[in-house]
């Protein structure tokens, strides 16, 4: 029977897994038969996690948790070699890890606050992608690499350079990875959201102003939810996506074709 999206007995690395979407798309792979292990930096929300995501998937042997400050290279080695042991085999690994802007002015921005973005946003997946792609070639089933990055790598916005510049560099890392690791049958694709309503969003969406002049320019009429990342996360994690690679999947009710 062909079952391409069917993830029984294979390991997948979420880091950010301990909330919005990358919490979204940890439910959807467990729900798809994956063993998952979450990385997160704030370890009582990530035990949180843990446990919520192994009630939900009704077998607590199938979810793992460690917690991982992805800009830092020792945590990342610790962490990976700590899911690799409890996975058996990392066959899919999802970046998903990031920190927000303050909103700054290009004139004002410190340079700490530069790098404070980019320390995470792209060191982290740099870190989080060598260990995974240093496993993979290693034990040569291949796998997938997948990097959430945003709609601001493709769309400007003020006070949002810092941001912008570390989510377009992560694309252009995917695409590089993409060519570098096909020999290894490692494929490498980014995901970039719209709008969606997590911790990192709720203050710009409880600002009346804020909503009233973006959301009607959602097609979709919504604000995206960490669930509308499930069906992405599992099509990528999946023999369904098998020759595709070097990719940007943009989630977001339509938002950048406005």
């Amino acid at each position: 029977m062909y079952q391409p999206f069917d993830l029984t007995g294979r390991g997948v690395v979420v880091t950010g897994g301990n909330g919005g979407i990358g919490l979204g798309m940890a439910r959807a792979l467990l729900a798809a038969g994956a063993n998952v292990a979450i990385w997160g930096s704030n370890a009582e929300k990530t035990d949180v996690a843990h446990r919520a995501l192994a009630e939900g998937c009704g077998e607590a042997g199938r979810v793992h948790a460690f917690a991982c400050d992805v800009g830092d290279e020792a945590q990342v080695e610790r962490a990976f070699a700590d899911s690799v042991a409890a996975l058996g085999r990392v066959d899919a690994c999802f970046a998903n890890a990031g920190v927000s802007s303050k909103g700054v002015l290009l004139t004002e921005m410190p340079l700490e606050e530069f790098r404070r973005v980019q320390r995470v946003n792209v060191e982290g997946v740099f870190l989080t992608f060598r260990a995974a792609a240093r496993h993979m070639a290693q034990h040569g089933q291949g796998g997938s690499l997948v990097a959430t990055a945003s709609t601001a790598a493709v769309e400007g916005a003020a006070r949002n350079a810092h941001y912008g510049a570390s989510k377009g560099a992560v694309t252009a890392m995917v695409r590089a990875l993409a060519v570098e690791l096909a020999r290894h049958r490692i494929r490498v694709n980014s995901i970039l959201p719209g709008w969606i309503e997590t911790e990192m969003t709720a203050r710009s969406f409880a600002n009346p102003k804020f909503a009233e002049a973006v959301l009607p320019r959602v097609p979709a009429r919504r604000w995206g939810s960490i669930d509308d990342f499930g069906g992405i996360a599992v099509y990528l994690a999946s023999d369904a996506s098998a020759y595709a690679t070097g990719e940007q999947f943009l989630i977001d009710g339509g938002y950048t074709k406005f």
